[in-house]
């Protein structure tokens, strides 16, 4: 998948903003000021989203492009490579995972707020 397939697929997720908080190239998706997702924009060759610790595990023994999170907290945060053996279904269904633990944590009135917008 390509940058823009990806940035436009996370901005069509309810209330997700992008902005560029630690520098110019790393492109941080949020929801409710809380990351799900992080992509360099000038490599485009990896994207960090959020996952059940259980679940990141599993991903990591079944896909050679699961890594543990770079720069993250390896327990909740895996690194996709997009150029390995990851399809696209599956990288969608892992970025609407990814977003959906981030939703689910925020408060009530804010995701009514969010689903009601």
């Amino acid at each position: 998948m390509f940058l823009d397939e990806i940035r436009n697929y996370c901005l069509s997720l309810r209330g997700t903003e992008e902005r560029f908080p630690f520098d110019d190239v790393t492109l941080v998706f949020t929801i409710g000021n809380k990351i799900f997702a992080l992509i360099d924009t000038v490599a485009c060759e990896s994207i960090n989203l959020k996952c059940d610790p259980e679940k990141a595990i599993e991903l990591r023994e079944n896909y050679q492009a699961v890594l543990p999170g770079y720069h993250m907290n390896k327990k909740h945060w895996n690194t996709i490579q997009l150029n390995k053996d990851i399809q696209k279904p599956d990288l969608l269904g892992l970025i609407d995972h990814s977003y959906n633990l981030v939703f689910n944590s925020l408060s009530k009135n804010l995701q009514h707020e969010i689903t009601t917008r």
